[in-house]
């Protein structure tokens, strides 16, 4: 793990993190950041966040690449195992973390790095 600078670029995207709760993707990133930084720097900063364990991504259902922040599930002090499921609401876009864990099988003659589960349906809110 790396040591993150915190300028004022790294700040400011991950107040974007801190303030929504979500996950976000590259492109609502570079949306919400174009007076504040240009897109290269916005995807040099999430790759770097990522490489440091401080962010995760996945990619949704849209294709896009997502990525929120490596927090803990809010019961335990532990983060989220990196085996965490995701879930996108079909509605209004929404996209989060889910805080269980979902046990990977071992396969013969394969090594697994990593897994990715998406999880599509409705929101609470959509569903009212």
């Amino acid at each position: 793990m790396g040591i993150v600078r915190k300028t004022k670029s790294v700040k400011t995207l991950l107040n974007e993190f801190e303030r929504t709760k979500t996950a976000l993707s590259t492109l609502d990133l570079v949306v919400r950041l174009q007076y504040d930084m240009n897109k290269s720097t916005v995807y040099r900063i999430l790759e770097r966040l990522e490489k440091d364990d401080i962010l995760h991504s996945f990619t949704g259902k849209d294709g896009l690449r997502w990525y929120a922040l490596n927090e803990t599930d809010g019961f335990s002090p532990t983060p989220l195992s990196k085996t965490h499921p995701h879930f996108q609401c079909r509605d209004c876009g929404k996209t989060e973390c889910l805080p269980i864990t979902v046990p990977i099988p071992e396969v013969e003659e394969h090594s697994i790095d990593s897994v990715s589960l998406l999880l599509v349906g409705r929101c609470s809110n959509c569903m009212d």
